[in-house]
C-alpha cells in the first residue's frame, strides 16, 4: 500500500510541475498587456529624447507622429530589421 500511495504521490507531483513549465513557456508576447509604471517611464523618456513635448498641444499630432517615427525606426534599427512606410 505504502509503494503505490508514492507513486501516485510522485506522479501527482510530475503533473503539477510539467503543467507549471508548460504554463510559464506558453505565453507569448503580448502588446496589448497592460504595462508597468516602470515601463511607461521609460517609453515617456524614449519618446521625449527623440523630440516629443507632451506640453506643446499647439503643435500635437505632428509633434507625436514625427517623435513616434523616430522611435520606431530606433526599435527597426536595434532589432536588425528595416523599417518602410
Amino acid at each position: 500500500m505504502k509503494i503505490v500511495s508514492l507513486a501516485g504521490l510522485g506522479a501527482l507531483l510530475a503533473a503539477v510541475s510539467m503543467s507549471t513549465a508548460f504554463a510559464q513557456s506558453a505565453r507569448p508576447y503580448d502588446p496589448s498587456a497592460p504595462k508597468t509604471r516602470a515601463q511607461v517611464k521609460a517609453d515617456l523618456a524614449e519618446w521625449r529624447a527623440a523630440g516629443y513635448d507632451p506640453l506643446d498641444w499647439i503643435d500635437y499630432p505632428q509633434n507625436a507622429q514625427r517623435a513616434g517615427r523616430i522611435v520606431a525606426a530606433r526599435h527597426a534599427q536595434e532589432s536588425g530589421g528595416t523599417m518602410t512606410q
